[in-house]
């Protein structure tokens, strides 16, 4: 039988419930154990794929094609394992399959009720990970705060599961702040305290309390918490803030937390952590050699999580190559042809990122060409691919009005052009290109030299595409496509003939990167920029 642990957050969101479950789950995949994290999200929308990137952040792709909450990359991130359409539920899809089980007539004669219906479907999906014996430990997160309106149904959910799971196999987390009065130079226990009634008023009991904080708490207030919090006093686990997310599995383990978890369940008998291969990774992340400049060119880059996994990605190839890559956001609607030199010259590297929509695309477009004319490593991602094809359309090729669909409808020279199976789709939620699909790379290519394979897959969220109708043009004047999809002959990969390094990818790379095995693009990325720079010394 699987064993299941609850984790919730109180007091104030933000606090990194995401990164608590991630670690955990590595210190127990450590001991040997099949672990995966689930999140359970209060909004009604179905998924985040229609959602602005400033109001939800990343949206993760995982490879069945589902958008996610960006915690399933921290989750994949730590594990280095996929997750699936299973590893995230929202209360929209909860009342999705209620009301078309209502509309079937599975209901029939009953009235259709938050309890027990709605309910019952989120304990359906709560135990679905672990129904077929691929786990041992199944960890959901349950997104927002206690005491949230939106969040009352999953709380329910969880008390009632206590009475339907062996005791041996059920443990509730919760995650609090314990916060720091400047003026009175204290740590403050109430709002924890606050937080665990908010709980048990729900007719939980936590566990174990996570306490977030800036200082230590000392063992007077883990006293006064496990006190007043109805908890054993090794199980108050003090959170001290991290330099890095990658720290709090290391700072953890030190709390014992994972032998507190696996005494609970009655595991006892487990092998201390292997954690070689993660302090491994740390130590190159915390000690580099050398640093680089990258400059990452976006539309959303006042927002950090707006490209978490893109940062992400660069801390795993940078602890690879041996180097600290020193990240500058920059907002492609600033960038100018004439201020374009004044804003990158700086970097070894330019990284164009994903987006929908015009807004920032002459920006992107102008970093593009500088990086192109100077010899300066190039990386685009997605929309940062297209922005690439349309610069060398312009500049290259002479077509002045060479553009995307997306941006102009009615244009007679659209280079990327919107796919077919795309034309006729009206509904914006979940009809994507999505998920994981072959690739084909040519050999001698600056991609295959990167990934050693002659096929690959990768993950997707786009619904236009390189106009194949050029490709001859584009390849008669160097730009070539090294990288098709088998089956339909799409360009994922497009390179530049003559170039240090020229890259621009339909996918989505940095949603397969992991501690473990950061990807081969971005460590190839990283290494030219740091001959880039070799040079220019």
């Amino acid at each position: 039988m699987a064993k299941y642990i609850f984790v919730t957050g109180g007091v104030t969101s933000s606090l990194g419930k995401g990164i608590l479950a991630a670690s955990l789950a590595q210190l127990l995949q450590a001991r040997g154990l099949k672990v995966t994290i689930q999140k359970f999200d209060p909004y009604i929308n179905i998924d985040p794929g229609t959602m602005n990137p400033y109001e939800h952040g990343e949206c993760y792709v995982t490879d069945d094609g589902a958008e996610t909450d960006l915690d399933l990359g921290h989750y994949e991130r730590f594990l280095d394992t996929p997750t699936s359409q299973a590893n995230n539920v929202t209360t929209g899809k909860i009342y999705q399959e209620v009301i078309n089980k209502e509309r079937r007539g599975d209901y029939l004669g009953k009235t259709v009720q938050v309890i027990p219906h709605i309910t019952d479907e989120i304990k359906r999906r709560m135990l679905l990970l672990g129904n077929d014996g691929k786990f041992d430990i199944i960890i959901t997160e349950i997104g927002g705060t206690v005491g949230d309106i939106e969040s009352l149904p999953f709380v329910e959910a969880i008390r009632q599961l206590r009475w339907q799971l062996d005791p041996k196999d059920y443990l509730v987390l919760h995650l609090t702040l314990v916060p720091f009065l400047s003026a009175a130079k204290e740590l403050k226990t109430k709002p924890t305290q606050h937080s665990v009634k908010e709980l048990q008023s729900a007719g939980i009991q936590p566990n174990i309390l996570i306490c977030r904080t800036e200082y230590p708490l000392g063992e007077d207030r883990r006293r006064k918490i496990a006190e007043f919090c109805n908890v054993e006093f090794k199980s108050v686990i003090e959170a001290l803030d991290a330099d890095s997310i990658y720290d709090v599995p290391l700072n953890l383990q030190r709390e014992k937390l994972d032998e507190i978890v696996l005494e609970k369940f009655g595991l006892t008998d487990l092998p201390a952590p292997n954690l070689s291969l993660w302090m491994d990774f740390l130590e190159h992340h915390k000690h580099p050699k050398l640093e680089i400049h990258i400059g990452v060119v976006g539309k959303y880059v006042e927002l950090k999580d707006a490209y978490i996994s893109i940062y992400e990605s660069f801390v795993h190839a940078s602890a690879k190559n041996d180097c600290k890559v020193k990240i500058h956001r920059i907002q492609s609607e600033k960038i100018t042809d004439k201020n374009v030199e004044k804003m990158l010259i700086q970097m070894d590297g330019i990284f164009v990122a994903p987006g929908f929509g015009n807004r920032g695309i002459e920006g992107k477009i102008a970093a593009i060409k500088y990086a192109r004319e100077k010899q300066i490593p190039f990386f685009g991602v997605c929309l940062g691919m297209q922005c690439a094809t349309i610069e060398f359309a312009r500049n290259v090729l002479k077509i002045e009005n060479a553009t995307s669909r997306e941006f102009d409808t009615n244009t007679n020279n659209a280079v990327i052009d919107l796919m077919q199976e795309q034309k006729n789709v009206k509904n914006k939620g979940g009809t994507m290109r999505l998920g994981s699909y072959p690739c084909a790379l040519k050999q001698n290519s600056i991609s295959y030299n990167a990934y050693w394979k002659e096929q690959i897959n990768e993950r997707h969220r786009h619904r236009y595409e390189f106009n194949n109708d050029y490709l001859e043009r584009f390849e008669k004047a160097g730009m070539i496509a090294s990288g098709f999809n088998p089956e339909k002959g799409l360009v994922e990969i497009i390179e530049l003939k003559g170039h240090p390094w020229f890259v621009g990818v339909q996918f989505h790379p940095e949603y397969k990167s992991t501690i473990l095995h950061p990807h081969p693009l971005f460590v190839s990325f990283i290494n030219a920029a740091i001959q880039f720079r070799n040079k220019s010394i």
